[in-house]
């Protein structure tokens, strides 16, 4: 059983896109008053995997709970495949699936009975809900944990039935919010498989990340998204052309840069930032005779272990057009 076979359309093709805001906004009330999403303009074409990305409080979440029907936006339009999800929630969401960031994997119920019960929550027979939660426990590789409770199972299990549990009424739009958050590399990287698989048959797939090199290596178009407004939208590699740097350091070092070692770094000819990573800093320049060997010397007193240059990232991007760092 393939996965094409797995989530084919829930009902006939529509031309409309599918996904349309329009002028979306959700104010929350004070004091302060806080516009979590402050006029968003967006579509997504049928078939097309789309990222929104940016940083914690972006926003993203947000827009993916208004457009999912669990939160209702204070102005402006969404739409999935032509259905206002405000008017006419019920059928936009047999047309949607949802992955959020928490696990709502009901922990009374086993593997097979969670997948089981959503089918019938969108009203399927008792024996076409069974034999469907029997497949996707195939396809996910899950078979052997049928029986088992959530709180029995890893975080990369329970993250591959919350992506079967959404697909199992068969929708034509995903949403996975922050999927991979909290999982290591190998679950990552068995969670993103299957999901590729889904839309090389035709799902269309929303993702919404704060890990970038995710959404350059997946997605088709990205939107940048800081403070509940969208920065810019377009492929990634348009985008890394357009507003991107021309090299990035990454600089792992033996203790924390002192003031004068990172004011050595931004004065380094070419250097437009630095900035704090995991182990070391994060250098953004463009890209000149000599500096790779002039960022080593300036980092010098730091004490450098490990050194690599890549080029412009999404990061970077986000960066230069913010100023500031995704986790910040």
């Amino acid at each position: 059983m393939t996965i094409a076979e797995l989530a084919p359309a829930a009902t006939a093709p529509s031309t409309a896109p599918a996904l349309r805001l329009h002028a979306l906004r959700k104010t929350y009330p004070g004091p302060p008053v806080i516009d979590a999403i402050a006029g968003i303009d967006l579509h997504v074409a049928a078939g097309e995997m789309f990222g929104l990305l940016g940083p914690n409080g972006a926003g993203k979440s947000t827009t993916v709970g208004v457009c999912t029907t669990r939160i209702r936006p204070t102005e402006g339009h969404a739409e999935v495949f032509g259905i206002d999800v405000v008017r006419e929630p019920a059928r936009a969401k047999r047309r949607l699936g949802v992955v959020t960031q928490d696990n709502t994997l009901d922990r009374s119920l086993t593997l097979l009975e969670n997948l089981r019960y959503h089918c019938r929550y969108f009203g399927w027979s008792g024996r076409r809900a069974a034999a469907r939660a029997e497949e996707l426990l195939e396809r996910f590789r899950l078979t052997d944990r049928a029986d088992a409770f959530p709180n029995q199972i890893s975080g990369g299990m329970a993250q591959r039935l919350q992506v079967a549990r959404a697909i199992a009424h068969r929708p034509q739009l995903l949403f996975l919010d922050e999927p991979t958050a909290g999982l290591d590399p190998q679950s990552r990287l068995a969670l993103w498989e299957l999901v590729s698989e889904l839309r090389e048959d035709g799902l269309t797939v929303v993702l919404t990340t704060h890990y970038m090199e995710e959404a350059d290596q997946l997605c088709d178009r990205v939107a940048i998204v800081d403070h509940g407004r969208v920065l810019v939208c377009d492929t990634p590699e348009a985008l890394k052309e357009a507003h991107g740097v021309g090299a990035v350091v990454d600089l792992v070092l033996e203790s924390r840069p002192a003031p004068e070692v990172r004011q050595a770094l931004e004065a380094v000819p070419g250097v437009r930032s630095v900035e704090d990573s995991e182990g070391g800093v994060r250098v953004l320049a463009e890209v000149g005779d000599g500096l790779l060997p002039r960022v080593v010397q300036a980092a010098g007193p730091a004490g450098v272990r490990d050194v690599s240059l890549q080029g412009s990232t999404l990061e970077a991007v986000f960066i230069n057009l913010t100023g500031r760092d995704l986790r910040e």
